[in-house]
C-alpha cells in the first residue's frame, strides 16, 4: 500500500477491498475508459491513447490493483510503476490531467456511494495526476499510452 491509500478507509479495510476487489476495480476502469471515449470534455486525454483502450484498461487495472493494496499485478508483470518516467513521452498538461480527472472523477462518483471515501480517493488520484505533469501544452500528441 502506498501513502496515498493506506490511509483511505475508516476500517481495517484496504481501498481496494472497500472497491469490491477485483470486479470493483475492474467496473472502475471499465466505466472510466467508456466516460474517456464517451465525453467530448475528455478528447484531448483520449488522443494520448491507442484506438483500442484494451491494453491501457489492463495496466490500469493492474496497477490500481497494487496501488488501493491488492495483489501488485503491475509490478510483477513489468516492475516499479515508475509512472513518471513511464509517461514522460507524452505531453501531460493541466487540461490532459483535468480531462483525465474528470473521468476517474466521474466512475468514482458513480461507483462509491460513501463520500468520504470517495473523496479521499479523488485526492489521491489528483495527486498522482498533479506529479505527472510534463508540460504547459494542452495538444493532442500522435504518441500512445499503451501501459
Amino acid at each position: 500500500m502506498t501513502p496515498e491509500t493506506d490511509k483511505l478507509t475508516p476500517s481495517r479495510l484496504t481501498p481496494y477491498q472497500a472497491l469490491g476487489g477485483a470486479p470493483g476495480i475492474e467496473q472502475l476502469v471499465s466505466r472510466f475508459y467508456a466516460l474517456m471515449d464517451e465525453l467530448p470534455e475528455a478528447y484531448a486525454v483520449r488522443c494520448l491513447h491507442p484506438e483500442s483502450l484494451q491494453g491501457s484498461a489492463q495496466s490500469l487495472f493492474d496497477f490500481l490493483s497494487g496501488w488501493l493494496g491488492g495483489p501488485p499485478l503491475y509490478s510483477e508483470k513489468k516492475g516499479h510503476p515508475r509512472l513518471r518516467m513511464r509517461h514522460s513521452p507524452y505531453a501531460i498538461g493541466p487540461q490532459v490531467r483535468d480531462e483525465w480527472m474528470l473521468c476517474m472523477t466521474q466512475a468514482l462518483t458513480e461507483q462509491v456511494a460513501d463520500e468520504a471515501f470517495r473523496t479521499q480517493l479523488i485526492q489521491a488520484f489528483a495527486q498522482t495526476a498533479n506529479h505527472l505533469l510534463n508540460t504547459q501544452g494542452s495538444h493532442c500528441t500522435a504518441g500512445h499510452l499503451d501501459g
